[in-house]
């Protein structure tokens, strides 16, 4: 009988987990390639034959997807599978359209069948939007869990940007560790927060051996969500974090909806800088799309030391670079605090150099706010050049790493911080309940 042919569309991250969850091991399956989209330098690559398993003696090449309609015919492609995040429920059928035209069947692969099972209770943290708010709410319930006598490992979705071999299991506990492991500012700004504060966490690309590693450690599992994905572990409690400021998009990216519809608790997050009408819009899908589901409010405390002597200066604002690209975000927590003090927001345009000017070309809703790329040390570079050349009398930083350790600048960088509101105690009580009926 003839194997199916397979190519599965990815980001270095779900893709990974979707052939090991389905068909690393199985005879009746060959997948002849990854393709590769959103992230940058990750085509060319393969995913190694150590990681692949049986049939691969080679490992499997990684591709443009620009190439996909081609390899399924040239490969005689039986199926598609789709693996990535945050896309427009209109170019998730774009993608279908192609590889239907080409020759393919187009597979969506839900949590059943790619969900691990946990032997420790497991909390995810999940959004409908990259940059929504989860990073906040996830350290917001990792302290409070561990308030109350728990301890636990966070598990991050995958950020496999290097060695995929190195990276099949990552633990980190010291900023040292980031430093070892050549993490990228990507990685660096899903990591820190939680080192600061003295969490654990684990991360890399095998995430069954990467679950048992942590169900080691921990008496609870917190999983930390990456863009608008779905858990790869099956929860216990579920929260989805809904973003006001683009109230509508949770019905309208995947699989954003996905999440929205399978939450346990939905946070409609940024309330205290968001319009009622949008935070209502958000509760009347919540009612019609999820109604069993909890709906709680918080709020994103952002705050600066001395916030007086950014009054009149020119700044240049780093953001959080995933919210501000495929997130599609005009703006992030350093913009809300120049505008609030009376701060000059530099034009980082002008100054941009090398991939970050092309940056503005592929997200051309990006206007003055600089994203806070590095997925290299050419990258990073560029964002110090850039920095450098623009007439900014202060750098503020609203992304979520030290920015200060990885650019070398002539400006005071100022650091914005920020944490998750949970009003009326929502949050806490619902983890309350969670631990009750989870005893040690």
């Amino acid at each position: 009988m003839a194997r199916t042919r397979v190519v599965i569309l990815g980001a270095a991250g779900r893709d990974f987990h979707n052939f090991n969850m389905l068909y690393r091991g199985m005879d009746a399956y060959d997948v002849v390639a990854f393709t590769a989209a959103q992230i940058p330098n990750i085509s060319g690559r393969a995913y190694p034959a150590s990681l692949a398993g049986p049939g691969y003696p080679k490992g499997i090449p990684i591709v443009p997807e620009a190439d996909l309609a081609d390899l399924i015919r040239t490969k005689e492609v039986n199926l598609a599978v789709m693996s990535y995040s945050d896309l427009p429920h209109i170019e998730v059928m774009h993608k279908a359209s192609i590889a239907l035209a080409a020759g393919a069947d187009f597979l969506l692969p839900g949590p059943r069948s790619t969900e691990l099972v946990s032997t420790k209770p497991v909390v995810s943290i999940c959004a409908v939007r990259t940059g929504a708010g989860k990073s906040p709410l996830t350290r917001f319930v990792s302290r409070y869990l561990r308030s109350h006598g728990r301890t636990v490992a966070i598990v991050r979705h995958p950020m496999p940007y290097g060695d995929l071999e190195k990276q099949a299991v990552q633990r980190f506990a010291t900023m040292e560790d980031l430093v070892t492991a050549e993490c990228t500012i990507e990685e660096r700004e899903e990591y820190e927060p939680h080192l600061r504060e003295g969490a654990i966490v684990f991360a890399g690309v095998d995430y069954e051996r990467i679950l048992r590693a942590a169900e080691r450690e921990a008496d609870i599992v917190i999983w930390d969500g990456g863009n608008n994905d779905l858990p790869f572990y099956r929860p216990d409690l579920h929260f989805v974090v809904a973003d006001p400021h683009r109230a509508g998009h949770e019905l309208s990216y995947h699989p954003g909806e996905a999440n929205f519809r399978k939450a346990d608790v939905i946070v409609i997050s940024k309330v205290d800088s968001a319009s009622p009408a949008n935070i209502h819009e958000i509760e009347e899908s919540a009612a019609r799309a999820n109604p069993k589901a909890l709906v709680l409010k918080g709020g994103l405390r952002v705050s600066v030391k001395d916030p007086a002597k950014l009054r009149g200066r020119r700044v240049i604002v780093v953001d959080d670079g995933p919210t501000l690209t495929h997130g599609g975000m005009k703006f992030g927590a350093a913009t809300l605090v120049a505008e609030a003090n009376g701060a000059v927001i530099v034009d980082a345009r002008r100054s941009a150099v090398g991939s970050l000017a092309q940056v503005y070309v592929n997200y051309p809703h990006l206007e003055k706010i600089l994203p806070a790329m590095g997925y290299g040390a050419e990258q990073v570079h560029e964002l110090e050049e850039t920095i450098r050349r623009s007439d900014a009398e202060i750098v503020l930083d609203g992304s979520p790493i030290d920015l200060q350790a990885l650019v070398h600048v002539p400006q005071p960088i100022v650091t914005v911080a920020y944490d998750y509101d949970d009003r009326e105690n929502g949050v806490g009580n619902t983890l309350d309940r969670f631990l009750r009926a989870h005893p040690k």
